[in-house]
């Protein structure tokens, strides 16, 4: 997903990204994969005021948020940020609220899928 060049201008100083990565354990298990599901509509509608909560906020213009649904394994891609602004303190300070914000108030859930069961986070 190369989301980041979706933001780009030649305006900007600064373009970070966070990449939410399936990692291999969690909470001392061993994790074989992620199953992410999502009330759609909410989902969209509420990543949609996430965005214009952020633009509004840092008076920036140029974000980016993909969340993949379905199943994903160990190492794949289940979210990518990406915020452009003029300077690094602003794109790094709005990257990290994305990511804390949506966990709050996105409806995406998922089920951890681990050597012995399966659990929904």
């Amino acid at each position: 997903m190369d989301v980041s060049s979706s933001v780009r201008r030649d305006a900007h100083g600064a373009v970070v990204t966070f990449n939410g990565v399936i990692r291999d354990h969690s909470e001392g298990k061993k994790v074989i994969s992620m199953e992410y599901e999502a009330f759609r509509e909410m989902a969209e509608k509420k990543l949609r005021e996430l965005l214009e909560e952020i633009k509004a906020r840092w008076g920036i213009e140029d974000v980016a948020i993909v969340h993949r649904v379905g199943k994903l394994e160990i190492g794949e891609t289940a979210v990518v940020i990406a915020v452009a602004a003029s300077h690094r303190k602003t794109a790094f300070e709005a990257c990290q609220y994305a990511i804390d914000r949506l966990k709050q108030i996105v409806p995406i859930w998922k089920k951890e899928v681990f050597e012995g069961g399966e659990s929904w986070v």
